[in-house]
């Protein structure tokens, strides 16, 4: 590292899988209940990875995020859980953090492992899933996800992307990544369920197309700007836009907050209007550390405007990739746009 990658602009080459998994040792996993209509998903690592957190919505829903600023004592967590289920839905940690201690994770102290698992929750109920469950299933999505966790999945209507939705379009779980000439590795993974639009005006078209890779969302292009924005969600924490990017490269705590601060930029370029005081907006950034770099601060520049570009991607391709279920409030975006 430390080439000053960002003085010349370099074209977008995703990894392998094109998810946030290409950044070595990350590891994605997925549960769901699709008569409920919500999932968990869980980012996690084969050993404890460096993590921060960024929020930018007026309505954000969380778990252990305090740790998380950079002055606080834990410098790193054994996973992050993203989940459906509004407040409820931070129960999934718990299904995760049982997991982990079953598996000797965790912060030791005492004779004790404890698993340190931040989380962030979307509200995706009320939208023609069942609602008379019994018990909290969040718990077991949680555990059920962790033992889930690999190198590849699926994108769109799975995990805590199973009853996302935008304006006017189904959301979903999107994921992007992309392979510096520098060596290191940047990936998204991203749970579109926002206020705004992910799309422009009545059209197919994405406002993350100036950073679409190949045709990994439709190749639709661009759109002229609508005299107005639709927008159908608006409740207080109705919606949000939770997300993790994540890089090989070895960042200090303070250094992945401004990870996560310059990846928000990602939602603004892919959802219109975006971090409004009805989303809860974050986003948590992750460094596994297996790149050391020689000038870290000039790599965070290149690293941080990657995560942005990624992200905005990430959440086009979860409302590209989501696929139709019974009771649905919205159309998907095939649905809506791939017949004409």
């Amino acid at each position: 590292m430390g080439d000053a990658a960002f003085e010349k602009p370099q074209p977008m080459t995703p990894g392998t899988r094109n998810l946030i998994t290409d950044v070595p040792g990350i590891l994605v996993g997925n549960a769901q209940d699709t008569e409920i209509k919500t999932g968990t998903t869980v980012v996690t690592s084969d050993k404890p990875f460096t993590a921060a957190v960024h929020v930018m919505g007026g309505a954000p829903g969380t778990r252990e995020t305090d740790l998380l600023t950079p002055e606080n004592l834990v410098e790193q967590v054994d996973a992050l859980v993203l989940s459906g289920g509004s407040a409820l839905g931070l129960e999934a940690a718990s299904g995760v953090s049982d997991g982990l201690r079953a598996a000797d994770r965790g912060y030791e102290i005492r004779g004790q492992r404890i698993p340190i698992v931040p989380a962030a929750i979307i509200l995706d109920l009320g939208w023609g899933g069942k609602d008379d469950w019994e018990g909290n299933p969040w718990h077991g999505l949680g555990r059920a996800a962790l033992a889930d966790a690999g190198q590849d999945f699926p994108l769109g209507t799975i995990g805590a992307g199973t009853g996302a939705t935008t304006a006017g379009l189904k959301g979903g779980l999107g994921s992007a990544s992309v392979a510096l000439h520098s060596g290191a590795t940047v990936g998204a993974l991203a749970i579109a369920n926002p206020v705004g639009q992910v799309t422009i005006g009545d059209g197919p078209q994405f406002w993350a197309a100036p950073f679409e890779v190949g045709e990994e969302f439709g190749g639709q292009g661009m759109a002229p700007a609508p005299e107005r924005l639709r927008s159908t969600k608006v409740e207080p924490g109705g919606a949000t836009v939770i997300a993790v990017v994540a890089t090989d490269l070895d960042l200090t705590k303070p250094q992945a907050k401004r990870l996560a601060v310059m990846a928000h930029d990602g939602i603004a370029r892919a959802v219109v209007p975006s971090h409004t005081p009805f989303d809860g907006d974050l986003v948590f950034a992750a460094s596994t550390g297996r790149i050391k770099s020689k000038t870290p601060d000039l790599d965070l520049i290149s690293i941080g405007h990657a995560a942005a570009t990624c992200l905005a991607r990430a959440i086009a391709r979860a409302v590209y990739e989501a696929t139709p279920a019974p009771n649905d409030p919205f159309p998907t975006w095939r649905e809506q746009f791939s017949a004409k």
